[in-house]
Order: C-alpha cells, then sequence, then structure tokens
C-alpha cells in the first residue's frame, strides 16, 4: 500500500468529516504536526473534537483551528499559552474536558492497547471525578477514567521510512507515539524520510502497521513558544 503522499491536503483526503475526533501530537509547538493542522483548516471541517495536550498558542499550531473557530470541544490537560482558547471557553463557545496531564496521557495510551477503562488516584475528591465512577481498592479511592480512541489521529516524527516506521527525536517524543496507536486512521508528518530497511529496527518508536498516510515536510519552522534571554552585558 503507498502510504507516501504529496502534501497536506491529499494525506488528510477522504478522512476528514464534521463533527469528528481528532487527536493532535506535540507538546506546546514542540512536535506538533504543523503542516496537517493547516490543512485541517484549509478543509474547512467543523464540530471537531481535538485531543492534545494543549491548543498551540494563538495563532500558531492548534490556535489556527481556533481562530476559524472548527472545534467544538477540547480534551486537553493545559490551556496556558493560548489567550483565545480562555475567550472561547469563557463565552461557552468552545466545550472544555480537562484531563491531569498524566491521565490524559494514559487514556491515550489506554485506547491504543484497546483498554476501554482503567482507574487512578489522580483527581478523587476534585471536579475531575464528578460524576465518575470512584471505586475503593486496598483502602484507597480511584476514579475510573475511559480509554480514549480517535476517528484520526495527526503526529509529527522526526524520520521515517515509506512503510510508515517511525522514529522520533527528544522532547518531540511527547504525545505522539501513543496517539499514533490510538486511532482509526494516522496520518504521520515526517521532517526526513527514507527507504524501508535504512532505519535501525532498534530505534524504531511506532511500527508502519499504525501508520497510513506520510507527508514528507523537511523544512517545517519550529517555533518557540516563550523566548527568556538575559541582556547583553
Amino acid at each position: 500500500m503507498k502510504k507516501v503522499y504529496p502534501d497536506a491536503a491529499s494525506a488528510l483526503a477522504g478522512l476528514l468529516k464534521d463533527g469528528m475526533m481528532i487527536m493532535s501530537g506535540g507538546f506546546g509547538l514542540c512536535g506538533i504536526p504543523a503542516a496537517l493542522i493547516e490543512a485541517i483548516r484549509a478543509s474547512g471541517v467543523t464540530d471537531l473534537t481535538i485531543v492534545s495536550n494543549n491548543a498551540g498558542i494563538d495563532g500558531v499550531g492548534l490556535g489556527i483551528l481556533l481562530e476559524t473557530k472548527q472545534i467544538r470541544k477540547m480534551i486537553s490537560s493545559y490551556v496556558g499559552e493560548n489567550k483565545l482558547f480562555a475567550q472561547q471557553y469563557l463565552a461557552g463557545e468552545l466545550e472544555l474536558e480537562f484531563n491531569p496531564q498524566g491521565t490524559l496521557a494514559e487514556r491515550i495510551r489506554a485506547g491504543g492497547a484497546g483498554i476501554p477503562a482503567f482507574f487512578t488516584k489522580t483527581g478523587v475528591g476534585t471536579i475531575i471525578s464528578d460524576g465518575k465512577e470512584v471505586r475503593e481498592f486496598e483502602g484507597d479511592m480511584y476514579v475510573m477514567e475511559r480509554g480514549l480512541v480517535a476517528d484520526l489521529a495527526v503526529v509529527h516524527a522526526f524520520k521515517a521510512d515509506t512503510e510508515g516506521n517511525l522514529v522520533y527525536r527528544k522532547t518531540a517524543r511527547n504525545f505522539n507515539p501513543m496517539m499514533a496507536t490510538a486511532a482509526k486512521a494516522t496520518a504521520a508528518e515526517v521532517e526526513h524520510l527514507v527507504e524501508p530497511g535504512m532505519i535501525d529496527p532498534d530505534h524504531i518508536v511506532t511500527p508502519g502497521i499504525f501508520v497510513q498516510r506520510i507527508v514528507h515536510v523537511p523544512n517545517q519552522a519550529k517555533l518557540i513558544e516563550q523566548r527568556t534571554t538575559r541582556p547583553r552585558r
């Protein structure tokens, strides 16, 4: 099966529809599938539920989908870098399902592993556990969290071969690997594309069986959320 597509728009062709759930990899602006997010915006799909650690920043990453109001709901763990996110949420224009960061990561991992639900101590006795089953195990209380499976995962990888085997680099190996396993279809945006056999099998993080589509984006800009410097002396 041919997995490599010439651009992000064609890589997502036939996969997008209104009202779908999309997992989007990355942490802040590190490891985000920026070209695929831009293609989602250009497609015009709406009423989206997005699973992501955060929503980028204003005008960058998932922030561009907030600008066009294509996102109906965010399932996230951190929202502090995006003013538009806060404005839309406070105005009742954006639904938010807030998760502790470790819980969000585990919900995604569980979905990819075929685990429908699990119990965790995190959030017991707080609003996080409101409306959820709480059960006692060996004298401690745990809240039940559901695994997540999306219609589509868009991820960023440092290197891939044409069979879809993915390698991640440093902090960009955040939510991307687990999201790649937890969707009905996965599209990967990669910086370096090589032929099969050119990646050491021991270095492969995501096996190609999880990846259906690949787009090669060799010169994507890597932005920084906040740059803090000392004044020159």
